[in-house]
């Protein structure tokens, strides 16, 4: 007998694949140069020279057993050492390595971070819009994700968080910068956030952690600073990717990394690895987990899209849409010009413009365009939205 639930899961795969999809089949028919393809989060800048010098080396002068055999269950120790020393040089931490649990992404460190702290039967609560694969990454660990909306300006609403928390409710999943709205969580609503969890600690009488999830942390705007979430609050366990910030997605290499001020913080980790025992994790690649140690502290060149986000801004309130403007990530989420987004969508890809209608982000009514894409084509882009919104009557 197959399993139900994932035979289920067949009918609501990820919009934003199948739009992906969709923009492929399109460019095998125009070109895919002329699709105007925003739907998946993949960068589109080069990994940095520095980095593909690293991998050069290491496969050059390192040990072959040492870089292709398994790492240790919880990661190589110099690795976990260099992370740990960059986020205590850079945010005023105090991590060791025993801290730090290298995964397969901010997926995997996500998947690991619910199921050190829920049981079946608890609650994860989250904000809307969200990424959409948050919801079978709590729900398939037994507990139950709660959707909180935000307010307006995509700011954690504290009314509405104050009435979805429960004695059940054990982890708040974070996203800051956020994946779909491209908000960056200020330091009050950190602040306040913090306090409202340690008075809720109080209230219960048990832990309550913070799951942040955070692989777009270094793509901010305006030279704002980057709040460090673990920074306000002890009980966080913060996720990381180096997918986007080295553009290393196929990578499939991040860490998991638990708060020196956490409850039981080294147990937690040393849990990790018999999580990966039950779902299969078994360490990422050791290659991966080198060769970003030895550039922990360097970026791609993110400038392309501060440029796109401006660019696509001024276009969107040039057409009389609602649009937050981004404080980072590579997304912009405006409102669509009509209820409903999906119809909207449909509509936009008669001018080959591949948008993703919100609903699987929890906030009807909106878009999300990824604009991990070419200046030049983001340009061209945004003449066909114009075409559009005057052609079809939407401004």
């Amino acid at each position: 007998m197959i399993v139900q639930k994932y035979e289920e899961m067949l009918q609501g795969k990820s919009v934003i694949r199948t739009l992906s999809e969709k923009a492929t089949k399109i460019g095998e028919e125009i070109g895919y140069d002329n699709v105007f393809d925003f739907s998946l989060g993949n960068p589109s800048v080069p990994a940095p020279a520095e980095f593909t010098k690293a991998m050069q080396d290491l496969l050059t002068n390192e040990d072959p057993v040492a870089l292709h055999g398994y790492s240790p269950t919880l990661g190589i120790p110099w690795v976990k050492k260099a992370i740990a020393d960059s986020l205590n040089r850079r945010f005023g931490m105090n991590y060791e390595a025993e801290h730090i649990f290298p995964t397969s992404g901010a997926a995997g460190a996500i998947s690991h971070a619910l199921r050190l702290v829920t049981e079946p039967g608890d609650e994860v609560i989250t904000f809307a819009p969200f990424f959409p694969e948050y919801i079978p990454y709590v729900n398939l660990t037994g507990a139950q994700l709660k959707v909180v909306q935000s307010r307006e300006d995509f700011q954690i609403d504290f009314d509405a968080l104050e009435e979805a928390f429960t004695e059940k409710t054990m982890a708040l999943l974070v996203n800051t910068p956020n994946n779909p709205t491209g908000v960056v969580y200020s330091e009050e609503t950190l602040q306040t956030l913090a306090k409202f969890l340690k008075d809720k600690q109080n209230k219960y009488g048990h832990s309550i952690f913070l799951i942040s999830d955070e692989p777009y942390r270094e793509i901010v705007y305006g030279g704002q600073p980057i709040h460090f979430v673990a920074k306000y609050y002890a009980n966080t366990l913060t996720c990381y990717s180096f997918s986007k910030s080295l553009s290393l997605p196929g990578e499939r290499i991040g860490y998991l990394a638990v708060a020196p001020t956490c409850e039981k913080a080294k147990t937690l980790v040393q849990m990790c690895g018999q999580i990966s025992r039950g779902i299969g994790h078994n360490c990422p690649s050791s290659i991966m987990q080198m060769a970003v140690a030895k550039v922990i502290d360097l970026t791609s060149d993110l400038s392309v899209y501060e440029r796109n986000a401006n660019l696509i801004y001024e276009t969107m309130r040039d057409v009389g849409l609602t649009c937050q403007k981004p404080d980072g990530t590579f997304y912009i989420f405006p409102k669509a010009p009509i209820a409903d987004a999906t119809e909207f969508a449909m509509t936009a890809l008669k001018y080959n413009l591949v948008l993703v209608p919100s609903d699987s982000f929890g906030r009807p009514g909106y878009v999300r365009l990824a604009y991990c894409v070419g200046e030049e084509k983001v340009a061209r882009a945004m003449q066909a939205f114009r075409e559009m919104m005057a052609k079809e009557k939407f401004c």
